[in-house]
C-alpha cells in the first residue's frame, strides 16, 4: 500500500498528542471487500477510565486537483466509516489533512458545506512542526 506523503508527520503528531498508533494500516474486510485505513490509534481519558480509540485517513492535498483528491477521500472516507459502524462501532473515523489544505481549499463553501453534509470529522496536522492544529467533528 502505498503511504501519503505526510503520513509520517501526521502520525508523530498523533503520538505527540498523546495517542497510542494500534494500527499502521487498520486492515478491516468488509462485505468481501478488504479495507486499509491508514491508522488506528486510541487513547486512555483518566476522568472516564475508558478508551477513547480512533482511526485516520491520512491524506496530503499535495496534487493538481484538489478537488479530485478531496472526491477519492470523500469516498474512501464513507466507505471507511459504513465499516467501522458495522465492524468497530466504538471507532471514530477522521480525516487527516496538512494545515494548508484546510486553510485554503477546505475553507472553500464548497468543501466547508460538503463536509458538514457528509459529517467528515477531520484532524488538521502541521506537516512542518508535526503538531494537530485542529480537531472538528461534524
Amino acid at each position: 500500500m502505498a503511504r501519503d506523503f505526510y503520513h509520517s508527520a501526521a502520525r508523530t503528531a498523533l503520538e505527540k498528542d498523546g495517542w497510542l498508533i494500534t494500527n499502521d494500516p487498520l486492515e478491516l474486510t468488509f462485505k468481501e471487500v478488504n479495507l486499509e485505513v491508514d491508522l488506528a490509534a486510541e487513547r486512555l481519558i483518566a476522568a472516564e477510565r475508558n478508551a477513547e480509540r480512533i482511526a485516520v485517513e491520512i491524506k496530503s492535498f499535495l496534487g493538481k486537483s484538489a478537488i479530485s483528491e478531496f472526491h477519492t477521500a470523500l469516498g474512501q472516507y464513507l466507505n471507511y466509516r459504513a465499516a467501522l459502524a458495522e465492524l468497530q462501532p466504538e471507532r471514530q473515523l477522521y480525516l487527516g489533512i496538512p494545515s494548508d489544505a484546510y486553510h485554503s481549499f477546505f475553507q472553500l463553501s464548497f468543501t466547508r458545506d460538503a463536509v458538514r453534509t457528509h459529517r467528515i470529522a477531520l484532524i488538521v496536522y502541521n506537516p512542518t512542526t508535526e503538531v494537530i492544529e485542529t480537531w472538528q467533528k461534524n
